[in-house]
């Protein structure tokens, strides 16, 4: 049996105190103590494990290793030993090891039901589902326990799901697996709910609907209880795939009887009445409707239907349910959708939506019920619907302001349902900047006044009147893209910041905040309000590109690189942990979780954020490293870069990006529609395209920089092959870059809290594409000349130093589009400028490529000019003249260094006029203090950013400008 015999096992003892040490993060001890240990015994294999993880997690990994192996070859059979060595290779991310491990185990104990149990889930690890599917009929004719069995049944089921091959899944797996389970019934030995859920799965994707109903409505389908209405639901679905209406029909009026409240069953009634009417079904003159019941065929069944649901709730002394009442909307909306004159039947919508509002207005959720109505309501009728909303809400006595307020939080809710209500109709929209004005100082005072319900509130907890201020802040910004007035968002930000003060933990407020801060040039308040929001997993991939977009555009490098880290992060464990959740899944018997973790596994791998976010992070590497802490060549390779290898899934690009996390309550025309959603990922894409390639460039300008040696014929093909690979990437970038330009031209505006557009369009404008693929394509013509030599080739030479001149014009213009305030004081206004900052950073980013492009040239042109000297002595040639290229470098090295002294004098310039603006000489005289103070702080946040930027921007080149020295040839 498991090698669990010896628990007094005195091997446990000795060992003890090196688990201690290694628990308590004590490496170095817990490596002391297993070298004690193994001097007195040198064949505790366990002991040497543990060393080994010590090591690991000292950094020693080689050491670690070959520790590790020494023990693996002897094939421990020890339970410590294999435990111990499972967790290093888990560490070492080398799960396919531990297969290794417990195959030889299985072998030396065949009847070990625990070293068998770990060898399914070491093939589990790392998704071997046919040795998966072998262990588990091992385990079950070892121990006959119907867990293993399913185990198998399982693993067919994956082999299935992950065959490239649909026809083989559905020939050859699903078939055995169900011939499997169907032993099993015949049997009778199925125990457990998760049997009868794995059977319904695997006929599921076999498409027999009929058998897996047969099931669900037999005796196995009494076992489904986990879940409330499994059996009513799974039913529902079959019936739908099956197309059979009136048993759609009939079992959805049953369990709405049961419970009106549950809308899960209300889209399947109605849809399934009209699939009825477009077939002409007509009940059978005797007997049952069909075998679930009696169907409602009819639009005035249905209606009547309805109508007494409402009535059960109106009759009830406790307080009504909403469903029966969006019942209504809902068929009022299909009726008038399918053009039925019987939707009058129900009532007037505008009636209906004030009696919803009279019955739940103090509900939070009454505004999202109602929004997905409001479209049934002409626009005539909008002010009209607001007015009789206003009057359903009971509000105190006028104050001296004018503004009467509610004396509770129910009335409150209904006053902020209403003006919520009025901004979706438009109505906020609709008035000009003085009565958007009134309309916010309205807000709030609404917005104060309903602190005082929240007095005794938590700081996790948000204040009822939250929403007040969110919306003043939305109305903010309408003022600021209508006007253009900068002012208008310095008091928007203002009055979250407020808002924040009073609910630190309003996750709106902080996001509204990061997208106003980004659009006005200021990323360094952004990482914290970030790290507050406190994103959990998979938030990281939907919502993280709104700190990733803007990180390095902005010039922060180092809180780009920590964003990106933040990311990268979470994917890198995402590989780990689906195969733990995967392992929990088989152990608890939840099958049907597994196919999910697969699928969710797969959204990651393929997300278009992680790509990105992949691609930058090392772009920003190479920017603020390759020849500064380590050459081109050096970082290349510690990446694992090759120009060759593009990892990105181009065809099954995932865009799990929530483009809807902002609060809104904008109306329908404002809305992000799906074009607007196709046309950001076309963009995205295009981007991300760009950016890889340039990446790849890098690799492989970094591949050229080998030190030739004679010119043999090995070495002249490797050169080859590496000018034709970036000649290969040079036309795939010129093509992505024209299809960019078609892009950027559309000048497509996406709604402000809608996803945020990417840098494609001031990249082309500032002129950094073009310019970074000219470097690029010069290294080619350099790599030319080095095989063809310097004496015959007066043409490439003229041609190459066209390209040197060139280069120098393309980054002075880019520098000259730099020029200007980033950040000024107007009329005692302060305004910002981020387009001049983004063209800034271009600007560095292209001078990086350009100096990479010049240390290759001087590579290759040093040994040419020296062997060209060399030939001149031996023919004693008095022609001292140097070959134009050479002259063409060194003029291209002396404009390079012009440049960055233009581009830090430039920078120092604009430190010295943005630290001179005196914020103090701001004019908030018309504000009251408090939003003063708050404006402000929302103001010096933003300076201290630019400042920040300029600074990280001003270090990096100066960085670079010592890179220089080392052009000389």
């Amino acid at each position: 049996m498991a090698a669990r015999g010896h628990v007094q096992d005195p091997n446990d003892r000795r060992l003890r105190p090196i688990y201690d040490y290694l628990d308590n993060g004590n490496n170095k001890m817990a490596i002391q103590q297993a070298d004690k240990l193994l001097k007195k015994h040198k064949d505790l294999h366990c002991a040497k494990v543990l060393k080994a993880i010590g090591l690991q997690r000292t950094g020693k990994q080689d050491e670690a290793f070959t520790l590790a192996q020494e023990v693996a070859t002897l094939e421990p059979t020890d339970d410590n030993s294999l435990q111990a060595l499972t967790i290093l290779y888990r560490e070492m991310h080398r799960p396919e090891l531990v297969t290794k491990l417990y195959e030889a185990a299985v072998k030396k104990v065949p009847l070990s039901e625990e070293y068998h149990s770990h060898l399914f889930m070491a093939y589990a690890r790392v998704g071997e589902y046919k040795k998966m599917q072998q262990a588990g009929m091992a385990l079950y004719k070892i121990v006959p326990k119907n867990p293993y069995y399913f185990w198998s049944v399982m693993s067919l089921v994956m082999q299935a799901i992950s065959a490239q091959d649909e026809k083989l899944a559905q020939t050859m797996f699903l078939p055995l697996a169900e011939r499997m389970v169907e032993k099993m019934v015949k049997e009778e030995k199925i125990e457990a709910e998760a049997e009868v859920q794995l059977y319904f799965m695997i006929l599921e994707r076999l498409g027999k609907c009929v058998e897996a109903l047969d099931v669900i409505r037999g005796p196995l389908g009494e076992k489904l209880t986990s879940e409330l209405q499994s059996r009513e639901s799974k039913c529902m679905m079959l019936y739908q795939r099956l197309q059979r209406w009136p048993e759609c029909n009939a079992l959805a009026h049953k369990l709405l009887l049961k419970n009106p409240d549950d809308w899960q069953f209300y889209p399947a009634y109605f849809d399934s009445l009209f699939h009825l009417i477009d077939q002409s079904w007509s009940a059978p003159e005797e007997g049952e409707h069909c075998s679930e019941g009696s169907v409602h065929h009819t639009v005035a069944e249905v209606v009547r239907f309805v109508e007494d649901r409402i009535k059960g709730e109106e009759g009830k002394e406790s307080r009504s349910l909403r469903g029966p009442f969006l019942a209504r909307l809902e068929l009022i909306h299909r009726l008038r959708e399918r053009g039925c004159p019987e939707e009058s039947q129900l009532g007037d919508p505008l009636e209906l939506m004030v009696q919803f509002f009279g019955k739940f207005g103090d509900k939070p959720c009454c505004i999202t019920d109602l929004k997905i109505y409001l479209h049934l309501l002409p626009a005539d009728e909008h002010v009209q619907f607001i007015n009789r909303l206003s009057e359903a809400v009971p509000l105190g006595e006028q104050g001296d302001d004018g503004f009467a307020f509610p004396d509770d939080t129910r009335a409150l809710q209904r006053h902020l349902c209403v003006c919520q209500l009025s901004r979706a109709l438009g109505l906020h929209h609709s008035l000009d900047a003085e009565g958007k004005l009134r309309l916010i100082t309205e807000l709030k005072a609404h917005y104060r006044h309903g602190l005082k319900f929240g007095k005794t509130a938590l700081k996790t907890e948000l204040q009822f009147s939250d929403m007040y201020c969110l919306m003043v802040a939305h109305v903010y910004v309408d003022l600021w893209k209508e006007t253009g007035d900068e002012n208008m968002v310095w008091q928007g930000l203002g009055v979250l910041q407020e808002g924040l003060s009073h609910s630190p933990s309003n996750a709106q407020f902080k996001l509204l905040l990061l997208l106003l801060f980004c659009h006005l040039g200021a990323f360094e308040p952004v990482v914290d309000l970030y790290s507050s929001l406190d994103a959990k997993h998979v938030q990281h991939d939907t919502i993280g590109f709104l700190l990733t977009r803007y990180a390095e555009s902005l010039g922060q490098f180092a809180a780009a690189s920590q964003s990106c880290n933040f990311s990268l992060r979470f994917f890198h464990s995402n590989q780990k942990d689906t195969s733990e959740y995967i392992i929990q899944a088989y152990k608890y018997g939840a099958f049907e979780k597994i196919p999910e973790f697969i699928a969710l596994r797969n959204r990651l791998n393929q997300s278009l954020h992680f790509a990105q976010v992949r691609t930058e992070r090392m772009l920003l590497d190479l920017f603020l490293e390759a020849d500064i802490v380590l050459s081109l060549e050096e970082s290349v390779k510690a990446m694992s870069l090759t120009a060759e290898e593009d990892d990105i899934p181009w065809d099954n690009m995932r865009d799990n990006r929530d483009l809807t996390v902002f609060t809104s309550w904008d109306p329908k025309d404002r809305h992000l529609t799906e074009e607007h959603r196709r046309q950001s990922l076309e963009e995205e894409t295009v981007w991300l395209r760009i950016r890889s390639l340039t990446l790849r460039l890098l690799a492989a300008l970094a591949s050229l920089g080998h030190t030739p040696s004679q010119q043999n014929s090995e070495v002249s093909n490797g050169v080859a092959d590496k000018t034709s690979i970036i000649s290969s990437l040079l036309a795939q970038l010129n093509q992505t870059l024209q299809a960019g330009a078609q892009l950027a031209d559309k000048q497509v505006q996406f709604p402000f809290l809608g996803p945020p557009s990417t840098r494609l369009a001031s990249a082309l404008s500032s002129g950094s594409c073009q310019c970074q693929a000219a470097a690029f394509q010069l290294s080619v013509h350099l790599q030319e000349l080095e095989t063809v030599g310097l004496d015959e080739s007066s043409e490439l030479q003229t041609q190459i130093c066209n390209s040197f001149k060139s280069l120098v014009v393309q980054l002075q213009e880019m520098l000259n589009k730099c020029k200007g305030d980033s950040l000024e004081m107007k009329e005692g206004k302060l305004k910002t400028q981020p387009a001049l900052l983004e063209h800034l950073i271009f600007f560095v980013e292209t001078m990086c490529i350009a100096l990479w492009m010049a240390s290759n040239c001087a590579k290759i042109l040093r040994p040419l000019k020296t062997s060209l000297q060399k030939k001149k002595k031996k023919k004693k040639d008095a022609n001292t003249a140097l070959p134009a290229v050479v002259c063409g470098f060194q003029e291209l090295t002396g404009s390079l260094q012009d440049l960055l002294t233009q581009s830090l004098e430039h920078i120092k310039g604009q430190e010295t006029s943005i630290t001179a603006l005196k914020l103090a000489s701001l004019s908030l005289e018309g504000f009251p203090e408090d939003e003063a103070s708050f404006m402000k702080a929302a103001m010096d946040k933003v300076h201290s950013s630019y400042l920040r930027s300029l600074q990280e921007a001003g270090d990096l080149l100066k960085k670079r400008a010592e890179t220089i020295k080392s052009l000389k040839i």
